[in-house]
């Protein structure tokens, strides 16, 4: 059974956390030069394989004592806090442009484009860290999988109106209270339990 619940606050908190990544960038370039419908495929395939392996790693994680569960999310919730508050723009990556429009070459592209620049992502590490925090990995897997979709097809779609209309750096200290406060909720549980 799925929990809106949960399902609702990975939503939220994937969300907020890639809005200021890098693939939304690498997205809205795609989006800029492709049919976006090719360009959406391909970047949902990578992050549904992200998921799926961030939703295994914290179902193993589930294996382990509860306290020291709530204790490692909870310091990664913090230093996750720490790199949004402390990161840096990297400003735009090139992304390399494929020979024809087909349908595989863009929709290859985008999914290579994910597929290394996702790995061992924030997103990815917190979505492993919610997994092993609710134990519920189709509803956790479920909100990661729709936020990242989110930010990509805004990212593809409407990128720039978005950007003129929120300052990035607000949606940046949004995710990382977010994140401070689940770190502080987990560090509390491993104390009182």
């Amino acid at each position: 059974m799925i929990s809106i619940t949960v399902t609702a606050l990975v939503f939220g908190v994937v969300f907020l956390a890639e809005l200021p990544d890098k693939t939304a960038l690498a997205g809205l370039v795609l989006g800029t030069r492709y049919r976006a419908s090719y360009v959406f495929a391909g970047v949902a395939a990578a992050f549904l394989l992200h998921v799926v392996l961030a939703v295994a790693a914290g179902s193993v994680l589930t294996l382990l004592p509860q306290q020291i569960v709530h204790a490692l999310t909870g310091v990664l919730f913090l230093g996750g806090a720490a790199m949004l508050l402390l990161k840096k723009d990297d400003g735009e990556e090139e992304v390399k442009k494929p020979a024809d429009q087909s349908f595989w070459k863009v929709a290859g592209t985008g999914f290579m484009l994910i597929l290394v620049a996702e790995f061992g992502d924030l997103t990815q590490i917190m979505t492993a860290n919610l997994a092993a925090r609710y134990d519920d990995p189709v509803s956790v897997g479920l909100g990661a999988v729709l936020g990242l979709w989110a930010v990509a097809g805004l990212g593809i779609v409407g990128g720039k109106a978005l950007m003129r209309r929120v300052p990035l750096r607000l949606i940046t200290q949004i995710a990382a209270v977010l994140m401070l406060a689940l770190g502080a909720w987990s560090l509390w549980e491993a104390v009182a339990g």
